[in-house]
């Protein structure tokens, strides 16, 4: 997965929150059946938005001090920031056609 970034509690607010494009944070941990199937999605589409959204994930197990800032309650869940404000987020697993459209709805609103 060399389009997408591994963050923590420690690099988020570098990461996710300081970047210059829009960012996908997908909230998993490895116990987690959707979250895993969800994996080489993100990958997929990770390769098509190259240089237009950053793609993250962040492990909610080993990292609880940005899960419960963002009250994450369910996964997977995806958050998008952009500018370091959470603009939107999806609770669930989600074909790869509505992941591409949330992004490109997220693109579309420059």
């Amino acid at each position: 997965m060399p389009n997408v970034l591994n963050v923590t509690d420690q690099n988020f607010d570098q990461e996710v929150l300081q970047a210059n494009l829009p960012v996908l944070v997908d909230m998993w941990a490895d116990w987690c059946g959707p979250c895993r199937m969800m994996g080489p999605i993100i990958d997929e589409v990770s390769d098509q938005y190259i240089n237009k959204i950053k793609f993250t994930k962040l492990n909610v197990d080993e990292n609880q001090e940005i899960a419960n800032k963002y009250s994450i309650r369910s996964i997977p869940t995806f958050l998008i920031f952009k500018n370091g404000e959470l603009i939107a987020n999806h609770i669930g697993a989600l074909p790869e056609t509505k992941l591409k459209s949330l992004l490109n709805e997220l693109l579309e609103k420059k």
